[in-house]
């Protein structure tokens, strides 16, 4: 266990998918149009936010003074919000390109959307399942610096702000029985817009990329950013199961996971 660092360490968290097995009338969803077959979370983690705020600021001021891309009928939406999915692809290079450079490390929880185990595990309750993944993905975070400031895209509604906190203390716990320890940090916990607080943008860029290739195959994107992933876990991938924790040391090869 890393000694405890007088610092502040500043979390974004975003999510792709959603927590839903069923539709109001009870029948069963994942994988039909709308409902995704796996959720994932995850957070960027930096010591200096405003180096990621302000790389985005300067990647906005670049596109607006090129006479290539000034005229792209999206353009508008991304001046306002870096959105991977929705921003054309000249803007998502400029974004991937400026990622690349910025001080931050990455982890995510990928959670295949298995009924049985939603039912058993988590009683049926889709806030069970994605409170549990938040408790799992800082379960090993929150000890290692004085404070930690963590943002929620406003996307997790603000009314969650309560269950997402105790979601947070639940990964603390965890800590402190596995260790048989006292976590001694602070801990802000703040929902907030991707429009008011450009980290977010980051985070966004950075799980679309992981999305895509556990949904589309499609590995270049997270093969360009791979460095800052420090951590994939594929939670319910029990065909490998031991190995279903990808980093440096067991790099991903998204031809050997089980398929979704």
């Amino acid at each position: 266990m890393k000694k405890q660092k007088d610092a502040i360490n500043y979390f974004f968290v975003d999510e792709s998918g959603d927590p839903y097995f069923y539709d109001r009338y009870g029948n069963y969803i994942v994988g039909k149009e709308g409902c995704s077959k796996i959720l994932i979370l995850g957070f960027i983690k930096t010591e200096d936010p405003k180096e990621l705020r302000d790389a985005t600021s300067r990647i906005r001021k670049e596109i607006m003074s090129d006479s290539y891309t000034k005229s792209i009928p999206s353009l508008k939406k991304s001046l306002n919000s870096f959105h991977a999915t929705d921003d054309c692809p000249e803007v998502r290079e400029k974004v991937f390109k400026t990622i690349l450079n910025l001080k931050f490390k990455a982890e995510f929880i990928v959670a295949r959307k298995i009924e049985n185990v939603f039912r058993n595990k988590h009683k049926g309750k889709p806030n069970l399942f994605y409170d549990d993944l938040i408790s799992k993905l800082f379960q090993n975070q929150l000890h290692s610096s004085k404070k930690n400031i963590i943002y929620f895209s406003i996307r997790t509604n603000r009314a969650r702000q309560a269950p997402l906190e105790d979601a947070i203390y639940n990964a603390v716990n965890s800590f402190e029985n596995r260790w048989k320890t006292k976590v001694d940090s602070e801990i802000k916990i703040y929902p907030q817009s991707p429009i008011a607080e450009p980290s977010l943008q980051i985070i966004d860029y950075m799980i679309w990329a992981v999305q895509r290739a556990f949904v589309k195959k499609e590995t270049r994107y997270l093969d360009y950013i791979g460095d800052k992933i420090s951590l994939i876990a594929d939670i319910y991938d029990f065909d490998r199961f031991g190995k279903n924790y990808y980093n440096k040391k067991n790099p991903m090869d998204i031809n050997t996971i089980s398929p979704l």
